[in-house]
């Protein structure tokens, strides 16, 4: 059977090729009248435009990028899920960029914000730099930073100065004072969340009049088992914490194996709190913050998509609430008043 071409259309409809492009291409300068003989010889034919030459005839992409670390990370693949859902209703494209290094940072921030690779770009979970920033401002392109922060530029945030301050607190209500915090590396440049979580943590900490202690703060790569060898450290130490709040539900796993190898319960001999709220946590029925990770990346998206459209300038931000999620790995603290 010959492919059906724009031509077929054009002559089926009695119209030139540049009428069916425009039909084609929702233009309002076509009448009703010939916008339906367009349409009926479209569907009586079959006819199925060619992507390329659509984009090509739109002097656009149709192409959303997405620059993300740790592309494996469970709260950036459920964040991603949220922006596939979103973009689905829309005539775009996603393509990942995944950052592994500070390298591949700097290429990407450089080359991808231009018009001939796409349209707009999403920015998930590492916030940029002022030079960065500069980068992406200068390309005119529409950007939307989700789980990241920057003035200059629209975001999606999660507050998780917030989050932190919750979980911390909900453990000093239980009577917990020796409260661990196992994290990603503070300094990591992908990651800022860390930092604000910590700072939550701290926050609680102070308002409880319970000082800092410096040992009871272990940080390394994500990840379970390096969560697990943390939990050995600190439960190692002359006065244990009698809780520990971990930076992701995927290292309070990791403490909650590393609690089961030492033969300690949880929650009875040790409290533990995760951040996230990602599937294995419910299952495994662990207490957590609860983070909007699918809704940040519908909204992120969605805020996108407007800001190509209307080609807002001022910098537009949402701010996504965080929920106590209590569930079987925390308990009072015996003995506590």
């Amino acid at each position: 059977m010959d492919t059906i071409t724009i031509r077929d259309v054009a002559k089926k409809a009695g119209v030139g090729v540049g009428t069916v492009s425009r039909v084609l291409n929702d233009s309002s300068s076509v009448s009703i009248s010939t916008r339906k003989k367009v349409q009926s010889a479209i569907e009586e034919l079959q006819y199925t435009p060619n992507p390329a030459a659509r984009r090509l005839s739109r002097g656009k992409t149709m192409v959303i990028g997405a620059i993300v670390p740790y592309f494996t990370n469970p709260s950036v693949v459920r964040r991603l899920q949220g922006v596939v859902a979103a973009i689905t209703e829309s005539d775009y494209d996603l393509i990942l960029f995944d950052i592994e290094s500070e390298d591949r940072r700097d290429i990407f921030l450089r080359n991808v914000p231009r018009r001939h690779i796409v349209d707009g770009l999403l920015v998930i979970s590492f916030t940029p730099t002022d030079e960065e920033a500069g980068y992406l401002l200068e390309s005119q392109i529409p950007v939307v930073l989700i789980d990241a922060y920057h003035p200059a530029l629209s975001r999606v945030i999660v507050d998780n100065i917030a989050g932190g301050y919750q979980a911390t607190k909900y453990l000093i209500e239980l009577g917990h004072r020796q409260i661990g915090f196992i994290s990603d590396y503070l300094e990591d440049p992908f990651n800022s969340p860390v930092r604000h979580r910590f700072e939550g943590y701290k926050k609680a900490l102070a308002e409880a009049a319970i000082p800092f202690n410096p040992h009871y703060h272990r940080q390394g790569i994500h990840g379970r088992s390096q969560a697990n060898e943390m939990t050995r450290q600190l439960m190692a130490l002359d006065h244990p914490p009698t809780a520990i709040f971990a930076y992701s539900d995927t290292q309070a796993i990791g403490v909650m194996e590393a609690a089961r190898e030492l033969g300690i319960k949880i929650p009875e001999q040790l409290s533990v709190i995760g951040f996230d709220n990602i599937e294995a946590a419910e299952y495994l029925r662990i207490t957590t913050i609860r983070q909007a990770l699918h809704e940040s990346g519908v909204s992120g998206c969605t805020l996108l998509l407007e800001v190509m459209q209307t080609s807002v300038l001022t910098p537009v931000e949402i701010t996504l609430p965080t929920m106590l999620e209590c569930r079987d790995t925390t308990a009072p603290l015996e003995g506590a008043a």
